[in-house]
């Protein structure tokens, strides 16, 4: 195995439409941390690299619908995220963000550099086209029934029901997000990365050079190059990302999927001028730490980007791990079925360190596993309180009432303690081994034997029995147990950092080097001991009950929405109905009737003249994203006044089931005046 000067660490960036839940903290960034600190215990440089995932259509798509700029809904979500990374003892040297300056000229940059060395394709083809907004649509832009299950709104790129992949050709019924107009299609001009050209060098790369790569991430690389890799674009429609810096290239910008991942590289540029180091010096190891959902373009995407600009590394490894459920259920941002990082933190104060260890102590690192906060629960009062927090509370306690809180002198040594001295260099290496090969959740379990070890060799010892006849024993055995506690605060620190720095503190000592450890004297004699203090608390039943009621609250209002049809009206004769205009009819202005948050003055073409209508479609629609919308109108519905205005007919509106209004979507063929029957 190649012995490396630097470490470069990458956690993936997570998307700022949103908070971080468990599901991105075991998947990725308490790893990716365990990794990092581990490596700065040894005496490694490393740097470990975050930041925020700023562009992209989910972003457009949540401003639009607040009504609020995208660098409004970054901003607000990056500063969440970062301090909520911060407060749970994630140590990234940097978290960056891909919306700032030096991010848009490195991923132009690079762009330009696969540009000139005719790395790019440029192809012609026929997207969707919203002739209302007059802009093409990303995939997820495009609505429609899903042909997979027969859900209606199935995006353009994945049906998010049955979960299937698509394409917005196959969606039945295709509508745009943005007007709900039916899109057309129109030609563009967008660039390529040939992914076909590069297979047959992947496939060596991945396959035959890197054997040791997870089975999780080995095993989805092959299925994709079995596949066939077909070109991808790198450029899109929009106008929210990185530019595309070519003449001929107005209004695009560079596909999220390209500019996301040179994020590392410009947060590293952000980080020190001497970022070349940790990017193109083969002396450095590249680890990206990512969810399963990201193994393509970590391991096949982003290597083809690097390796074609010429003058990067590429990465050593992928550890990615798979998903984390919550309580037996898909963890979901849009059902809020989610334990989120910012209120945990509020809600369990000075708790970091349990949900650190329950969330590495299941992690889903060959398999989906399920967080529930029974195990929670659990984990905390029956591992962390009752092995690790008890066997420092006795050594400590014992010690202040037999030899005043100082570290006494070991007078009768034996093979018992001999052994303890094998056993935690035996700890120590498989720490290392399983840290090295990405298996946390071994190498926390070993760690915790230092514990295990300690708690046995007082039961095993009795120092309180045998202190009034063998006190220079007891010396011994006390002496044996505050090295062991000394060893816990560094073999657990990557693991739990605010534990081991609390009891440093406890012991009254500074950090402890990794390699130290193997040592027994960390703690010279007579050295004075800080006052006891509980490593962990008990959490009892009545708080996991409140957490477990406030998820049960979530899947109420998550029944109560899908269930939320109103019951059928009671039943009108045809000459009731009969009695109705409706007509079809543009929409030729729109404007905010003032004072009214929930008014628009509309003026609509209905074939037979140009009338004012007053609807209450403010909080869903702004004045722009209508105009030109074809609408079905009611004309002969008698006049009234509404804040003053005389609206003269009502326009036709669907609700949905989050209460959200939407256009009755009507065919852009319908000449204004065509009858509804």
């Amino acid at each position: 195995m190649k012995n490396f000067k630097r470490y470069t660490v990458t956690s993936a960036l997570p998307y700022a439409n949103g908070p971080v839940h468990i599901g991105h903290l075991a998947g990725v960034y308490v790893p990716a941390d365990i990794y990092c600190r581990y490596l700065r215990l040894k005496g490694e440089d490393v740097v470990f690299i975050g930041g925020s995932d700023e562009h992209g259509v989910p972003i457009t798509l949540r401003a639009r619908k607040e009504g609020v700029s995208p660098q409004d809904v970054v901003d607000r979500y990056h500063n969440l995220i970062k301090k909520s990374f911060e407060d749970f003892g994630i140590s990234f040297d940097i978290y960056s963000r891909t919306s700032n300056k030096t991010h848009h000229e490195t991923a132009q940059e690079f762009f330009l550099t696969l540009y000139n060395k005719g790395e790019l394709i440029e192809k012609t083809e026929e997207q969707f086209y919203d002739e209302v907004e007059n802009q093409f649509l990303a995939d997820r832009y495009i609505l429609g029934t899903c042909p997979k299950c027969g859900a209606e709104d199935a995006y353009g790129d994945q049906c998010e029901k049955c979960g299937s992949s698509l394409s917005p050709s196959e969606l039945i019924n295709p509508r745009s997000a943005i007007s709900g107009s039916k899109p057309v299609l129109k030609e563009t001009k967008h660039w390529y990365l040939p992914l076909d050209k590069y297979e047959q060098e992947l496939r060596n790369w991945i396959l035959e050079e890197h054997k040791e790569w997870k089975p999780n991430v080995y095993g989805q690389c092959k299925s994709w190059l079995d596949s066939g890799l077909m070109p991808r674009a790198v450029t899109r429609d929009l106008d929210w990302g990185v530019p595309v810096p070519l003449k001929e290239a107005q209004n695009k910008v560079l596909y999220v999927w390209f500019d996301a991942p040179i994020g590392y590289i410009s947060a590293t540029k952000k980080l020190t001028p001497h970022w070349e180091k940790y990017w193109k010096d083969p002396d450095t190891k590249l680890v990206h730490f990512i969810g399963k959902d990201n193994i393509v373009f970590h391991c096949i995407i982003f290597p083809s980007m690097l390796k074609h600009e010429g003058s990067y590394i590429l990465p050593d490894n992928v550890p990615a791990n798979e998903f984390l459920n919550l309580e037996g259920d898909k963890i979901s941002t849009s059902r809020n079925w989610a334990v989120w990082l910012h209120e945990y933190l509020e809600e369990f104060p000075g708790k970091q360190d349990v949900l650190r260890y329950v969330l590495c102590a299941n992690a889903p690192e060959t398999k989906d596993n399920d967080f529930t906060w029974k195990d929670f629960q659990t984990r905390n009062n029956s591992e962390l309180v009752a092995i690790y927090g008890n066997f420092v509370n006795r050594a400590l306690v014992l010690t202040h009432k037999y030899f005043e809180g100082k570290v006494p002198e070991p007078k009768i040594i034996t093979e018992y303690e001999y052994s303890l001295k094998e056993e935690v260099r035996r700890i120590k290496t498989a720490i290392e081994n399983n840290i090295e090969n990405y298996r946390f959740r071994e190498a926390l379990r070993e760690a915790m034997n230092i514990s295990r070890l300690g708690n046995k060799y007082l039961a095993d010892t009795e120092p309180w029995k045998i202190f009034k006849t063998d006190p220079e024993r007891v010396a011994t055995i006390l002496y044996y147990s505050i090295q062991l506690c000394a060893i816990s605060t560094v073999l657990t620190e990557p693991f739990l950092p605010f534990t081991s720095k609390k009891l440093l503190n406890i012991l009254n000592i500074n950090n402890i080097n990794w390699e130290e450890t193997e040592k027994f004297d960390l703690i010279p004699i007579n050295h004075t001991l800080n006052k006891p203090e509980l490593l962990f608390e008990q959490i009892d039943d009545s708080t996991i009950e409140k957490q477990i009621e406030k998820l049960l609250k979530t899947k109420e209002i998550n029944q109560k929405q899908v269930k939320n049809i109103a019951p059928q009206k009671e039943t009108i004769n045809y000459e009731d109905f009969a009695k109705l205009d409706l007509r079809i009819g543009t929409i030729l202005e729109a404007e905010k009737v003032p004072k009214a948050d929930k008014l628009l003055k509309l003026t609509i073409d209905t074939g037979l003249d140009k009338r004012i209508v007053v609807s209450g479609i403010a909080e869903f629609f702004t004045p722009q994203q209508i105009i030109g919308q074809k609408v079905c109108i009611l004309i002969n519905l008698a006049s009234r006044k509404l804040r003053g205005i005389e609206s003269q007919g009502m326009i036709l509106m669907a609700k949905d089931t989050d209460g959200k209004l939407n256009f009755v979507t009507v065919n852009n063929t319908c000449d204004n005046g065509s009858e509804v029957s």
